[in-house]
């Protein structure tokens, strides 16, 4: 998991449709971010945001997408995940200018009970994939686990592992029950040249584990694997398992 949240950090470097496809928002920039609370104050980290830093985030521009915990009995404890979107990158730090200076903003910080975060917060910087599809919550959902993935590719193969999953991977994860919520990559440099995050979603951590068994193990995706041109990732992929929380958008 830590390692995970170290790769994050590198990349950086330098119910309506909730997740529109690139065609039709190819400026919008979205943004990762993982915030580790010190002890015992995940809860109250929840409530400021359920309670006043979304409806603020609304206000300066910034559109909150999802929010989860990690379903890792340590970082369940202290860690939370979310996804915002920005305009563009020059809106985003814009938004985020005025949302720190905002006296309301200033004055539930002070209040909520939070206090320091014991790590400076995570953010990556994304724009979607050519190929992420439109994803909409569905009812009877309560369950589900999502699954945070980053893949780091092999030099020179971002293009054929995207192709892979354009082409072959996410028909294939609808088939053996894995639901895709959306695919990124990272914008900046050297993150964006080799490397693929996404987020996907599973009826339960049984069915995770069914789901991937099938998926692993079926020849078709083993065929489109071995003519993919993609070879052996640069690093084996980082998960996280996550549920939403009660006020996440995406459930």
């Amino acid at each position: 998991m830590k390692t995970l949240f170290r790769s994050l950090a590198l990349a950086t470097f330098s119910a309506v449709s909730l997740l529109s496809t690139a065609a039709t928002c190819s400026a919008d920039v979205y943004e990762l971010r993982i915030y580790k609370t010190n002890e015992g104050k995940l809860d109250a980290l929840n409530a400021r945001f359920r309670n006043h830093t979304m409806r603020l985030f609304k206000k300066h521009g910034i559109e909150s997408m999802g929010y989860w915990v990690p379903t890792d009995e340590d970082d369940s404890k202290n860690t939370l995940v979310y996804v915002i979107k920005h305009e563009s990158r020059d809106a985003a730090k814009e938004s985020w200018k005025n949302f720190l200076a905002d006296p309301e903003w200033k004055k539930a910080a002070a209040e909520s009970g939070v206090g320091q975060l014991a790590e400076r917060p995570q953010s990556t910087y994304m724009t979607l994939t050519d190929y992420s599809p439109e994803y909409q919550n569905a009812e009877g959902d309560d369950d589900d686990v999502f699954e945070l993935r980053v893949y780091k590719a092999a030099e020179g193969k971002l293009g054929k592992l995207d192709a892979r999953f354009r082409d072959h991977t996410i028909a294939l994860f609808e088939k053996h029950g894995i639901k895709s919520v959306a695919y990124w990559h990272p914008t900046d440099s050297p993150a964006n040249e080799d490397t693929l995050i996404y987020i996907i979603e599973h009826e339960s951590d049984a069915a995770a584990k069914q789901s991937w068994s099938a998926f692993g193990s079926d020849p078709e995706w083993q065929k489109a694997a071995a003519a993919s041109g993609v070879g052996r990732l640069a690093e084996r992929p980082k998960s996280i398992y996550m549920t939403p929380t009660d006020y996440s958008p995406i459930q």
